[in-house]
């Protein structure tokens, strides 16, 4: 998603000396927040996941996440915009919440929640290749060699799983990077198509649209036996926490230091989510896991440009 900042709230970013963004105290525990509350969605869709269902667990954490943001837009007298761009932000709602949130619930049927938390952290590889194939980004040799790091990564982190026919953990790996496929397509379409919308509006007008759009279809799902409490705190905790705060934090980062900083949050998300998934439900951090999150993580770091080859690194 892209940041709209006007008038009294345009972004203006103190730099250093050397041109780079300066990060107060707040930021990083912004920062670090953030990174817990995404990486531990994927503890709470473990949790969650097995007694909702992928299609009604997705709707209470979007129906919740709505209602924790709408009420923000509308204090910013943001709802002509919402109401103006409605079309726009049902697309967004279902390619860029619905559909990804939907296959993350799915894979984390068969995953653990730190696999599914290192496949989400290639969604900035995804969308490199997506721009340079769409909108004619061009890609550096860095940034190239990193979309390669980050096939050889996934390889060595979920090889084994993709092998191995009739334990359901292929077609989850699958769904997985199909998510963060999705999530890079949806950045750059937000960025082409709805970068004239405020960032909060597009956040509280897709959690809407994405609600509105999956509500049927969760009814027809919804569990036939009651889902656990620690399941319902699980999912009100993935609404209200990492959806709905989570947003409120995003879009603070990127006001106060700008969208490539705030986009480091990805190095956190895979950390949280295999300790969080290790301490509260005993799953285990493998080495392939380990080496896995390590090679991608790097792969992000040059395909968003964070991270630079000392050498060869102009443009093609």
């Amino acid at each position: 998603m892209n940041s709209k900042f006007t008038g009294t709230n345009r972004l203006v970013l103190p730099l250093d000396k050397d041109g780079a963004r300066i990060l107060k105290t707040r930021d990083y525990i912004d920062l670090v927040m953030l990174g817990f509350l995404w990486g531990a969605s994927f503890l709470f869709m473990r949790i969650a996941a097995p007694e909702f269902g992928a299609f009604a667990l997705v709707e209470v954490r979007v129906a919740i996440a709505a209602a924790v943001l709408m009420p923000i837009v509308v204090m910013r007298g943001n709802m002509k915009e919402v109401t103006a761009n409605w079309s726009m932000l049902a697309i967004l709602g279902a390619h860029n919440t619905a559909l990804p949130f939907l296959l993350f619930a799915y894979a984390a049927l068969f995953l653990t929640a730190g696999t599914a938390g290192i496949l989400n952290s290639t969604a900035p590889i995804f969308a490199a290749i997506v721009a340079r194939l769409w909108l004619g980004e061009k890609l550096s040799a860095s940034r190239t060699a990193g979309l390669m790091v980050g096939v050889v990564g996934v390889y060595l982190l979920v090889g084994d799983k993709l092998s191995t026919p009739g334990s359901g953990a292929g077609l989850a790996v699958t769904a997985a990077l199909g998510a963060s496929l999705l999530y890079g397509i949806g950045g750059n379409f937000a960025r082409k198509k709805a970068s004239h919308i405020s960032s909060m509006t597009v956040a509280a007008g897709t959690q809407v649209a994405a609600a509105l759009l999956l509500l049927p279809v969760a009814i027809a799902a919804w569990p036939e036996n009651p889902p656990s409490m620690d399941a319902w705190v699980a999912v009100v905790m993935m609404g209200v926490l990492s959806t709905g705060l989570a947003y409120i934090l995003y879009f603070r980062l990127i006001a106060n230091v700008g969208p490539t900083n705030a986009v480091t949050v990805t190095y956190l998300i895979p950390i949280t989510a295999m300790v969080l998934g290790a301490i509260v439900i005993d799953e285990a951090i493998t080495t392939p896991m380990l080496i896995g999150c390590t090679v991608i993580l790097l792969g992000t770091a040059l395909a968003t440009g964070m991270l630079r080859l000392p050498i060869g690194n102009r443009a093609k």
